[in-house]
């Protein structure tokens, strides 16, 4: 269900201004990749799956339960580093909407169709960001908390390489895009599989468990690996268009 790296955040509140390390607040820590793991995949899996029968919890009640635990975790994330994160947001917003479906016994279809919308519409921001000042992949990745960006232009500049720099920046674009549009199609597919009880019964309970626990290894890995490929091709980039390594332009190293 929800898709929350944790840097995205950090990341996408520097945009393209530099900021010096001796200026910069500590930052409070956030839980980390085991706490999102622990509240948004394996405590609802365990939940829906071992407390939905009518002997615990049943099914509408464990169904409230699990979900319960990673809205309260995102709403925490929100207290706790002072920041909106997106994609806390959009978790807990997808989070509403899968327990809304199932207490409402909608037809499974819809979750299916709710999982596959998210991301989706994620692509389709990345692509549309691309036609204004602010593109969310150059906003994600060039950002004054991570890249000297300053110092980026200066030297792509003295290469006449700007222009095809701003490709290469469009590509990965593309790249990032259609990882969120995998990530769809990789939604729908699992939930139109494993959904097939009625909702308001144990095994719809179960079944939803099911596809939380899945939901990582299917959908989140590859989504993941394909973003990584997009940040590993700028930063390849930056270093073929100005014959500079990588960490000349790292704020660490500035």
């Amino acid at each position: 269900m929800p898709l929350r790296p944790d840097t995205a955040s950090d990341m996408t509140q520097g945009n393209n201004t530099e900021s010096s390390p001796d200026t910069q607040q500590p930052r409070k820590q956030r839980g980390g990749f085991f706490g999102n793991l622990i509240f948004n995949i394996i405590i609802p899996v365990v939940v829906l799956s071992r407390f939905s029968g009518e002997d615990s919890l049943g099914p509408m009640w464990s169904i409230v339960v699990a979900l319960s635990f990673p809205i309260a975790y995102g709403l925490w994330d929100l207290r706790d580093t002072g920041k909106i994160n997106p994609f806390s947001v959009i978790g807990v917003v997808s989070v509403f909407l899968t327990g809304g479906i199932s207490l409402l016994q909608l037809d499974p279809q819809y979750i299916a169709i709710k999982e596959a919308a998210i991301p989706g519409a994620i692509g389709l921001a990345v692509l549309i960001s691309q036609k204004t000042r602010f593109p969310l992949v150059k906003t994600l990745i060039l950002n004054g908390q991570l890249i000297r960006v300053e110092a980026l232009y200066q030297a792509l500049a003295a290469k006449g390489n700007t222009a095809l720099f701003e490709r290469r920046l469009s590509q990965a674009s593309l790249i990032v895009a259609a990882s969120f549009f995998l990530s769809s199609a990789l939604n729908y597919i699992l939930a139109r599989v494993i959904l097939v009880s009625p909702p308001g019964t144990t095994e719809f309970s179960e079944q939803l468990g099911r596809m939380t626990a899945l939901s990582y290894p299917v959908i989140a890995i590859p989504s993941m690996i394909v973003l990584l490929i997009a940040i590993w091709f700028v930063f390849s980039q930056i270093h073929r268009l100005t014959d500079e390594k990588l960490e000349t332009f790292l704020i660490d190293n500035a």
